[in-house]
């Protein structure tokens, strides 16, 4: 029988893992969407009650954004990863193909959690669109400031478009996501992945 953890009772362990519970609520929300998401449909994922889910995670905003960070820290790593790239197509590509990777996962839903949860339009959802919105800013911001770097080191032309390219990559990226979600099969995806690479300025 479950531990209703709103029950002012000490030292008692919780009666389920958090971190998993956690996960299991980040795949409804990459599935359906903040707004999509029913508290009926995340309790039941994550095996616990709603004063549960209160106690443990506050109220669903703020599960939300505990699963963002999870979804951050681990389904997006490869971003971070991407940066050190000797050159600033090397960036690019391995920033497709860690996108490509992960949705063509088995494991994991398709889509992109940033852009199913960024067109939710309703009241509620306002402040869960700003979030996802300034979050994909700081991540714009990073890659502008690499693709900044080599254009200092030569990589780049100096004429280059940071701005522009940065936009590019993101834009190919949400595609792919939008196309995954739609059903594309993995050939499709690495043809726009192969596609865009072949488009890219200089080296």
């Amino acid at each position: 029988m479950e531990m209703d953890l709103c029950a002012p009772t000490k030292g008692r362990p919780r009666e389920f893992d958090i971190d998993d519970a956690l996960a299991a609520a980040l795949r409804v929300f990459w599935s359906k969407g903040y707004e999509g998401a029913s508290l009926t449909e995340l309790t039941e994922a994550m095996g616990i009650t709603r004063p549960s889910l209160y106690a443990a995670f506050g109220n669903k905003e703020s599960l939300f954004r505990k699963a963002l960070d999870l979804y951050e820290r681990e389904k997006l790593a490869y971003m971070r990863a991407a940066l050190d790239a000797p050159t600033a197509k090397g960036v690019a590509e391995r920033l497709l193909r860690g996108a490509l990777a992960s949705q063509c996962s088995e494991c994991e839903p398709k889509g992109c959690l940033g852009v199913i949860s960024s067109v939710a339009c309703g009241a509620e959802a306002e402040a869960i669109r700003e979030e996802v919105i300034k979050r994909r800013q700081s991540s714009h911001k990073a890659l502008v400031e690499r693709f900044e770097q080599a254009k200092r080191d030569g990589d780049l032309a100096a004429d280059a478009d940071i701005d522009g390219l940065t936009g590019y990559i993101f834009a190919v990226m949400q595609g792919m996501a939008v196309q995954a979600g739609a059903g594309a099969k993995r050939e499709d995806l690495e043809r726009v992945l192969e596609t865009s690479l072949m488009m890219w300025p200089g080296r």
